[in-house]
């Protein structure tokens, strides 16, 4: 992430640290959103960075089982409508 955000994720659990729902939480995804106007194609990248570190580090963090799929949840939500 980049500057500083109110609702910051908390690693390895992708919780927000803020309210304590997955992050992104809708805060988030609202900074995010702002952070990036115009530029949704790098919002996008960025987002499926985020996607494959969550993956990474939740599978660990769930001794081994991979979480189910986290696209809708990092990506899905700013895919243009």
């Amino acid at each position: 992430m980049t500057g500083r955000s109110e609702h910051p994720v908390t690693k390895p659990a992708w919780r927000c640290r803020t309210c304590g729902i997955a992050w992104p939480c809708a805060a988030a995804k609202l900074r995010l959103l702002g952070e990036y106007r115009g530029r949704r194609d790098e919002l996008i990248t960025h987002l499926k960075a985020l996607e494959i570190e969550a993956t990474n580090q939740l599978t660990e963090l769930h001794g081994g089982t991979p979480p189910p799929s986290l696209t809708e949840r990092f990506t899905g939500w700013a895919q243009a409508r």
